[in-house]
């Protein structure tokens, strides 16, 4: 006999969201090492005591963590998901009536008080400090490469590198300007190289006219790793403008701070040409003590006096 399914109205329901989630979900895994008790602490300086109250930083910070373990790269379809998925919502301990903050709070909230308390740096190292306290780190070996992670930035609304300056970025006025002229002394950014690229994007100007792969050009960052070879663990991260020299040099950055924050020095380092530079091999080894395994940059048939 067919039967037509059909949803019988109830005034009351009992839902248990804790027993929706799967025993050996993911989500699961991470919340069990996942301490935010000192958060509040370090961005209640960057709050005010009155008005409206806020979204609760630690929300914003577990819907990231899905967005990151998830591969969920757009924040607005971040929000969709965690409304419509039972165990993202557990994960964010929201009820089923709670309400999903809108796309519109990640940008307050990171170029806001996560900026100004520089509080994604600190769940970053925590989590590295967790792994080495759980001997994931051996700190023998380590290793960097660089990815290049695409800008929001069109290439029809960009202008000429000639026709653009810092008196037009500081006409401009917007975000975007102001913090490509914070960047112009910054050696991963405008003092990373003194030459200059074909285009310039109005609306990120930071960004990197570049093409990598023989795919077509495109804007773009470059987001260095500097990676403990043991487990595979990201010990520091690093973003520059998407050249070489930048990359080399948040190289550098990520060996100086991962010494200075964890007093860890590695014995080696492995990387690609890109990073054989005799300076940088120079560097390497005599003022710090570490063996590269890098292949180095043969300039040796260049017939400009290089």
């Amino acid at each position: 006999m067919m039967v037509t399914q059909t949803v019988e109205t109830q005034l009351f329901y009992e839902f248990d969201l804790e027993a929706h989630v799967p025993p050996r979900h993911i989500l699961r895994e991470i919340d069990r090492f996942l301490d935010m008790g000192g958060m509040r602490e370090q961005l209640r300086p960057f709050y005010s005591h009155t008005g409206r109250p806020s979204v609760d930083p630690e929300l914003i910070v577990r819907m990231l963590v899905i967005g990151y373990v998830m591969g969920i790269r757009s924040e607005r379809r971040l929000c969709q998901e965690v409304h419509l998925n039972l165990a993202y919502r557990w994960f964010c301990r929201l009820g089923l009536d709670d309400k999903v903050p809108d796309h519109s709070s990640f940008s307050r909230y990171r170029h806001g008080k996560f900026r100004e308390s520089d509080l994604l740096r600190r769940i970053f190292e925590a989590t590295v400090e967790r792994c080495l306290e759980e001997d994931l780190v051996s700190g023998e070996g380590f290793a960097v490469d660089a990815s290049l992670i695409p800008a929001d930035a069109n290439k029809t609304r960009s202008i000429a590198a000639r026709d653009w300056s810092p008196e037009v970025a500081r006409k401009a006025g917007n975000r975007a300007a102001r913090e490509y002229l914070e960047t112009l002394d910054d050696a991963a950014f405008g003092a990373a190289s003194p030459s200059h690229p074909k285009f310039i994007a109005k609306s990120d100007p930071a960004a990197q006219w570049t093409r990598a792969d023989e795919s077509r050009p495109y804007f773009a960052y470059a987001n260095s790793y500097l990676i403990d070879t043991k487990n595979s663990v990201i010990v520091d991260v690093e973003a520059t403008r998407a050249i070489r020299q930048a990359e080399v040099g948040a190289s550098q950055t990520m060996l100086d701070r991962t010494e200075q924050r964890f007093g860890i020095r590695p014995d080696w380092l492995a990387a690609d040409t890109g990073y054989g530079s005799a300076a940088n091999l120079a560097w390497l080894v005599k003022k710090r003590s570490i063996i590269p395994f890098i292949p180095v940059l043969d300039k040796s048939n260049r017939n400009d006096g290089t």
